[in-house]
């Protein structure tokens, strides 16, 4: 009976899927629209999303939190024609097992502001739920009260443009290592614009780029895998000497919850 016991344990743990803890285990140079990035391992970053416009071309990412729901940028403007793809690494390839989920609704944070870009977030609510898999798990959320200190090494994952004057954003997905910094270090680069739900990291030779934008920044908290930010914007030529800026989810946290909990 106990080795029944133990055996039907092991069964639940391999179908059950913690958040912030790859199958796949990424491997970051340095940790180390992705300038001077590198490619990611494949299906390493299993909560990536691509969201992509009926016609399949990918304009942004996003995370999947649970099996319902991802998260992304309010300035993406995510409509519930488009589609949400999960488990892609290479967007030219037609041999990878992605998922392709429609969108029931989409909750765009309700003081988001186009001006200054406060509160870009969105969350999207899928039609079915997603399937969790090796190639397919949820990133954890950072908590209200978590505090990520500047200097701290994370990572921002994305198929958005590698050169930020090239029509189209990247086949294979690319992620590159950031430091975090400080919002009064980010506020040297970007003066008054740059707020308490923001927090920024780079200009350190990376950058995120168009395409990249409702993406992760994912940081390492207890061994796990923690969206700290989600991609919201920067120089319009993706300099690599300059911080791009996130939405700051410990700030936002209360938000996300209460969405998902009245829907």
């Amino acid at each position: 009976m106990a080795l029944l016991w133990i055996l039907s344990c092991l069964a639940l743990v391999s179908v059950t899927y913690g958040c912030g803890v790859p199958a796949i285990q990424p491997v970051v140079t340095g940790y180390s629209r992705i300038v001077d990035g590198e490619d990611a391992v494949p299906h390493s970053w299993p909560w990536q999303a691509s969201l992509q416009d009926y016609t399949g071309h990918h304009y942004c990412g996003g995370s999947v939190i649970n099996q319902y729901w991802v998260v992304t940028a309010a300035h993406c403007q995510v409509k519930t024609s488009d589609r949400v793809i999960l488990g892609e690494h290479n967007r030219a390839s037609h041999n990878e097992s992605i998922q392709t989920m429609t969108i029931l609704r989409v909750f765009q944070h309700p003081n988001y502001s186009t001006y200054t870009m406060n509160n870009d977030v969105a969350l999207i609510k899928l039609a079915s739920p997603a399937q969790l898999n090796t190639r397919v798990s949820p990133v954890c959320l950072a908590g209200t009260y978590d505090n990520f200190p500047a200097g701290l090494k994370c990572v921002t994952s994305g198929w958005g443009r590698t050169i930020y004057n090239v029509p189209e954003g990247a086949t294979i997905l690319q992620q590159t290592a950031l430091p975090l910094l400080s919002n009064t270090e980010c506020q040297r680069y970007w003066g008054s614009r740059i707020s308490d739900v923001m927090i920024c990291a780079g200009a350190a030779g990376s950058s995120s780029c168009m395409g990249d934008s409702g993406g992760p920044l994912v940081c390492q908290k207890s061994g796990a895998w923690t969206l700290v930010g989600i991609v919201s914007w920067g120089r319009s030529t993706c300099a690599t000497n300059v911080p791009g800026v996130y939405a700051r989810v410990t700030k936002l946290r209360s938000w996300i919850d209460q969405t998902i909990a009245a829907n």
